[in-house]
């Protein structure tokens, strides 16, 4: 399964936030033996946000987007994304009901908090809604391109309700090795041509004792020769020595 990662936002062009939404997901996805083979920022434009949405979506398997959900004049992700399939974006009466009962919940606290609620609740036409359990506007979930919202405690409780329809063969194995980079670096050119099977990466560990080499393959056994291949030309490390 091939990926990409959308995550939209001035914020992050500009710095004033850092991208922790990707890496995370990233991490998600690979631990799900994914591939995610694009990683992108745009910024709040729907011309742009679509454009890299339809692309995306066309390249790969699958698609996620991560960015501004709501009623704000900045949060145009789902505009963008409706823009991409040339769709009308029309109001989910189940997120009107949850988005309702989040905001009767809270009234006590915030009793001036006064939202456009249909504007909240809209998605793409014929979309799959992702209700926001621990917030308010909710994803969803168009064609192959999976939306979420932009603050990370959000993203991460919607990414749960449908991380099991992301699945992968790629595995990976990390080694620990006493050479430092410039030592290693030969033996791992040598690698990839014994070794066409599987991914290397060296990675150097800023005040480690060790770095690591990382391997990636489709099963296990190509994993199996490739950590042989390596034990018999560089130096690794067990974690008990």
């Amino acid at each position: 399964m091939d990926a990409a990662l959308l995550t939209v936002g001035d914020e992050l062009l500009a710095g004033d936030i850092e991208n922790t939404n990707a890496t995370w997901i990233a991490r998600q996805l690979a631990d799900r033996g994914v591939t995610l083979a694009r990683i992108a920022v745009v910024p709040d434009e729907v011309s742009v946000i679509a454009d890299y949405v339809r692309s995306f979506s066309d390249q790969f398997d699958a698609v996620v987007v991560t960015g501004g959900l709501g009623g704000t004049p900045d949060d145009l992700t789902m505009d963008g994304v409706a823009a991409a399939f040339d769709r009308p974006l029309v109001v989910d009466e189940a997120a009107v009901a949850d988005i309702e009962r989040t905001v009767e919940a809270v009234r006590d606290e915030y009793p001036d908090l006064d939202l456009d609620v249909e504007r909240h609740a809209s998605i793409p036409e014929g979309a799959r809604p992702l209700l926001n359990t621990d917030g308010l506007s909710p994803g969803c979930v168009a064609e192959n391109v999976y939306v979420v919202p932009g603050i990370p405690r959000e993203m991460k409780a919607m990414f749960a309700q449908f991380a099991d329809e992301f699945a992968g063969d790629r595995v990976t194995r990390t080694l620990e090795t006493s050479m430092v980079e410039g030592e290693v670096t030969p033996m791992l050119q040598d690698a990839r041509e014994e070794l066409p099977a599987v991914s290397l990466g060296s990675y150097p560990s800023r005040g480690a004792e060790h770095n690591r080499i990382k391997i990636t393959a489709a099963d296990e056994r190509h994993l199996d020769e490739a950590e042989a291949w390596l034990r018999e030309h560089v130096a690794i490390v067990d974690e008990e020595e």
